[in-house]
């Protein structure tokens, strides 16, 4: 598959040099093992991208650097190719790095590599911490604008963010559960994936006012820290739940649904009202058959067409005025799920989604 592409094209995708690439498609000697994985990433990536290399146009290189569950990390690629015909007039080339979690530290050197090698434009998702915001502006000193994905990093230098608005979907959270329960009071479950990453905490600070204020007797049980991996989100919810507090609803902010329920069904509890955010495979199955409510979706190719104008009007080739808004908060039901997400997943669930949490 290599020698469809030429090395020059196989080096800028992955970064490096010619010829660590020669010595990667040749076997030779004397190639780290990181730069040998690049390489063959790279390789990968323009398999799934090579409509785009015969397209003429302005080429933007732009990394990509996501801490995020897998399954909600392939949303964003698969969203990211679909809307790569649609740039014009430039021709994007995007390399991704993304894994479920990722240390400061490691950010912080993937930012610094990117910086290193050069490229075009940075689309980040990330914890708002200082060791990040200084690798943003160690980045636009050396030119390359950084547009924050999903979750913000206001006090950056980023030029932009692109994402949902988060206090407006954690404030229709807290609506949808005051009007779904029966009763005014009970215990509200809320789960966050990590409170350093700034989307994720205005959707919960948004959820308590705006709980506090409808519907003050409704009370919160946090069960937060589970990074969105089902392992490590089951026992936060078994830890902060116990045998004892009844819950009346669910607000889940990042993620690890199925876990969630599970934990709950383990220890006898059944809420009345589920509401989660992004319509993932997972949250598809358990949408269709009752396990939650409602879905809090945003637009992700509306974003990242938009994370993208703003890397083209940082180089010129956009007006302002072109680059649109973020997307809005939509609330998904069984009754209204996108056709586009049916298409992608089936009209109907290959499996129920009870059978993983039961």
């Amino acid at each position: 598959m290599a020698r469809r592409f030429l090395m020059k094209e196989i080096a800028l995708q992955a970064g490096v040099g010619l010829a660590t690439v020669d010595r990667v498609l040749n076997g030779r000697p004397n190639v780290h093992e990181r730069s040998r994985q690049r390489v063959q990433h790279a390789i990968k990536e323009l398999e799934r991208q090579q409509f785009q290399l015969a397209v003429t146009g302005r080429k933007l290189v732009v990394d990509v650097l996501v801490e995020a569950p897998s399954r909600f990390c392939d949303e964003i690629r698969e969203a990211f190719e679909s809307e790569l015909p649609t740039l014009r007039p430039a021709v994007f080339r995007p390399r991704f790095t993304m894994q479920d979690t990722m240390t400061t530290a490691q950010v912080v050197d993937a930012l610094e590599a990117m910086g290193r090698r050069g490229t075009h434009g940075v689309l980040l998702k990330a914890r708002d911490v200082p060791e990040v915001t200084d690798a943003i502006a160690a980045l636009r000193q050396r030119g390359i604008p950084v547009v924050t994905i999903f979750t913000d990093i206001p006090r950056s230098a980023r030029i932009a963010y692109a994402g949902l608005d988060n206090r407006m979907a954690g404030a229709t959270a807290a609506f949808l559960i005051g009007q779904w329960l029966a009763q005014s009071h009970g215990n509200v479950l809320v789960a966050m994936s990590d409170d350093s990453f700034r989307g994720e905490e205005d959707r919960k600070l948004s959820f308590r006012d705006e709980l506090r204020a409808r519907y003050p007797k409704l009370a919160l049980v946090d069960a937060s820290g589970g990074h969105g991996l089902d392992a490590l989100t089951e026992e936060r919810v078994r830890k902060a739940v116990g045998r004892k507090k009844a819950i009346a609803a669910v607000y889940s902010m990042g993620g690890g649904n199925v876990a969630i329920l599970r934990a709950l069904h383990g220890m006898g509890k059944a809420p009345q009202c589920f509401i989660a955010h992004d319509l993932d495979r997972d949250n598809i199955r358990l949408l269709r058959d009752g396990s939650i409510s409602a879905v809090l979706h945003h637009d992700l190719r509306l974003d990242l067409r938009n994370a993208c104008h703003q890397i083209m009007h940082f180089h010129k080739l956009l007006p302002a005025s072109a680059i649109g808004d973020s997307s809005s908060v939509v609330v998904v039901t069984p009754a209204n799920i996108p056709q586009y997400i049916s298409r992608r997943f089936g009209s109907a669930p290959l499996e129920s989604a009870n059978d993983h949490w039961r």
